[in-house]
């Protein structure tokens, strides 16, 4: 005994097809009003004609516009058409970069050429187009003057301030002290 037959994977295959838009003989309304394949009106027509104009045509009858009155289809090979859909999504997908989130971690005595090559990587960051959370760490009793800190956060966004707005201002969390640079 197959697990399945070719036929019930083809069925398989339409159902999914078909939860996008109805097709060929899912459209259960008496007439549609039918588009050619050249994109041309053929007026209202039964939808058995329209499905024999399809199969002649070797397209597929798709039901666009559901809502009117008789329903609007069309004649287009839909396996094509899916095809397409799917690649504008794909490029549509990969236009829109993603804003990542980096991290730079400083100290609060953090030496000055130190200091200058973490700026320069936060420059770098910001160019690519990313956000940036600044960290200052805290350690034993550095914790008692989080001035210090917070007096480095604003070093940093006077530096940056040509490049980058400040999206979260500096916050004390925990043993942390976090600030937000966003792209400007």
């Amino acid at each position: 005994m197959r697990l399945f037959d070719i036929n019930s994977n083809f069925t398989l295959e339409v159902k999914f097809i078909a939860k996008e838009l109805l097709v060929n003989d899912r459209i259960r309304s008496r007439q549609v009003r039918l588009i050619g394949s050249d994109g041309q009106q053929q007026g209202i027509v039964d939808t058995k004609d329209a499905l024999s104009r399809a199969k002649s045509e070797n397209l597929d009858l798709v039901l666009v516009g559901a809502a009117s009155s008789p329903p609007v289809a069309k004649l287009m090979d839909y396996g094509k058409y899916r095809y397409e859909m799917k690649q504008q999504a794909k490029e549509a997908r990969k236009r829109s970069k993603q804003q990542e989130m980096k991290a730079i971690k400083f100290r609060v005595k953090i030496e000055e050429h130190d200091y200058q090559t973490k700026v320069n990587h936060i420059k770098r960051f910001l160019k690519n187009g990313n956000k940036v959370r600044v960290v200052i760490m805290f350690r034993g009793r550095e914790r008692t003057h989080p001035e210090l800190g917070k007096e480095l956060l604003e070093r940093v966004s006077e530096q940056l301030k040509e490049i980058a707005i400040v999206d979260m201002a500096p916050t004390l969390a925990g043993m942390d002290m976090n600030m937000v640079l966003r792209p400007a």
